[in-house]
């Protein structure tokens, strides 16, 4: 196991992690510092653990946001999904009128030269 040695709040941590983790913990207590830092700008000295619980719901509410418009993100791609497939079956459904379509063109087109050339040949039609 690996360690991460972190400061929060002026306080320093030895924190058990998986290898390769360290930078990330270092990272993240950095982030609740930085906003331990502007909480005491802010607010002053209002208690060591007073303060760091504040900065640890602010970053959860920031979580919590990004988690919210994560999910609409992916219910739009859903959407979007839909509307992409429900578009597809539209065009395939209209490619395949126009076949049709064109397909019997095609066999009038194919009995009308049939009876020219056989009025070019002479043969009584009725």
């Amino acid at each position: 196991m690996a360690v991460a040695i972190v400061t929060v709040a002026g306080r320093t941590y030895r924190i058990g992690c998986e290898e390769g983790q360290q930078k990330r913990l270092e990272e993240l207590a950095a982030l609740l510092e930085g906003k331990i830092e502007a909480m005491r700008k802010n607010f002053g000295e209002i208690g060591d653990q007073r303060i760091v619980v504040m900065a640890a719901l602010e970053i959860a509410d920031e979580g919590a946001d990004a988690r919210a418009r994560n999910a609409a993100l992916e219910a739009d791609v859903a959407r979007a999904r839909e509307e992409t497939a429900q578009a597809q079956r539209r065009e395939a459904a209209a490619a395949a009128g126009v076949a049709d379509t064109l397909s019997g063109a095609a066999a009038r087109l194919v009995r009308l030269t049939q009876t020219i050339s056989r009025r070019d040949e002479g043969v009584d039609l009725p």
